[in-house]
């Protein structure tokens, strides 16, 4: 198994066995904590939807040209983990765990099979991505879309991006506190975004929950 195949094993098991063994009134936290996270990823997935299936469909996953969904480029935040436990069936969870652990390689990545993405909800950075194809056929050729992409572009960055209390570093601490550690806590890990926490007056504070 890759080093990488082995991070996202590790977070994936570590957070469905954390999440089977919270109280009911901490797993109802943690779902409303992200409801309106959810909600935004449904408004990006229709627009996703009804403006590019077209054209990413032919260059992306039919033709395989493209890569967005190259052999292991693909970024995933802890918190993208723990949302996705949130909103999959165990049968969808023990999916990704086989794939990654019977994976032979390739250049494709590894979660994306002849149906497309395993994930339910899958990565943000995958949702956020648009090549350079995508944008001049689309956004180049229509203000009214443009706009909407630039305005969920902006509001991505209030969920992920810590230059005040977001959701994702919020999750990452949930676990932290914990006891639990993973390379994919980049909040907590990555040097630039410390440093862009420290310039905010971020630290690595804890939140509350019921019952911690």
């Amino acid at each position: 198994m890759s080093d990488y195949n082995h991070e996202q094993t590790e977070a994936i098991m570590v957070v469905r066995k954390h999440l089977m063994g919270i109280p009911a009134s901490q797993l109802g936290w943690l779902k409303q904590l992200t409801r309106s996270y959810v909600e935004f990823r449904a408004e990006v997935a229709c627009f996703q939807e009804e403006s590019f299936v077209g054209i990413c469909s032919q260059k992306c996953f039919t033709s395989r040209t493209s890569a967005c969904c190259g052999r292991e480029g693909i970024i995933t935040f802890f918190a993208d983990v723990v949302i996705n436990v949130l909103l999959s069936t165990h049968q969808e969870i023990d999916a990704l765990l086989q794939t990654l652990e019977q994976d032979t390689g390739g250049s494709n990545c590894v979660y994306l099979n002849e149906t497309g993405c395993l994930w339910r909800l899958k990565p943000i950075v995958c949702e956020m991505f648009l090549c350079d194809q995508a944008k001049k056929n689309v956004l180049d050729e229509n203000d009214s879309l443009r706009q909407q992409w630039e305005r969920f572009r902006q509001q991505e960055r209030l969920y992920t991006w810590p230059t005040r209390p977001v959701l994702f570093d919020e999750l990452e601490s949930f676990f932290i506190e914990a006891g639990f550690d993973s390379p994919l806590m980049y909040l907590h890990r990555s040097p630039g975004l410390l440093r862009l926490k420290s310039r905010h007056g971020l630290s690595n504070q804890s939140l509350s929950s019921p019952e911690r």
